[in-house]
C-alpha cells in the first residue's frame, strides 16, 4: 500500500476526516506499518501504553483477562483505531488485542500522537466520542450481565 493509498484510508476514519490530507501523509510517512499474522498479539493486556494502531487491512479480537481467562469484548477492523487509551491516560494497556486474521495496522507513537491532537483539536473532539460511544457499549454490556446474573431464573 502506497502513502497516498494510507492516507486515503485515513481520510475514511471519523477521527482524521477533518485532518488536511498534507499532515495526514506526514503521519502516515512518520508511522510504521506493521503486518500481524492470524492470532499474533498486537499488544497485550498490562503492556505499556507506547502507541496506537490503526487497521488498515484485517480484523483483529479486544480480550480481557477474568477469572476465567480471556474473554472477547469487542472486535476491531478496517477503519479503526485500537490502543489509544492506554497513551491518552497514560495507563497499562486495559485489554489485548489479537489477530483474527491477516492484519495490516499504521502503529502511531505516543508523540506523534499527541502532536496531531495538539495541532487539531477537532481530533479530540472525535477520540472523545469514540471514548464516549466504547464507555456506553461498555455500561450496556455490564448492565445485562448483571441483569443475567440477578434474574429471578439464574442459578445463586
Amino acid at each position: 500500500m502506497s502513502i497516498d493509498q494510507e492516507v486515503e484510508v485515513l481520510r475514511n476514519i471519523p477521527l482524521f476526516a477533518n485532518i488536511d490530507p498534507a499532515k495526514l501523509k506526514l503521519m502516515a510517512f512518520a508511522s510504521e506499518r506493521l503486518t500481524f499474522a492470524p492470532h499474533e498479539s498486537l499488544f497485550s493486556q498490562g503492556d505499556p501504553g507506547d502507541s496506537a494502531y490503526i487497521v488498515l487491512k484485517g480484523s483483529a479480537d479486544v480480550s480481557v483477562q477474568t477469572h476465567d481467562g480471556p474473554l472477547v469484548v469487542a472486535e476491531v477492523g478496517k477503519n479503526d483505531i485500537v490502543g489509544e487509551i492506554a497513551i491518552l491516560c497514560d495507563v497499562p494497556r486495559t485489554a489485548t488485542v489479537t489477530a483474527s486474521e491477516e492484519l495490516v495496522a499504521l502503529r502511531i507513537t505516543k508523540d506523534l500522537f499527541f502532536r496531531m491532537v495538539a495541532d487539531f483539536p477537532d481530533m479530540a473532539v472525535q477520540i472523545m466520542r469514540v471514548l464516549a460511544q466504547r464507555l456506553e457499549h461498555t455500561t450496556a454490556q455490564l448492565r445485562e450481565a448483571r441483569e443475567d446474573h440477578y434474574s429471578p431464573c439464574a442459578p445463586h
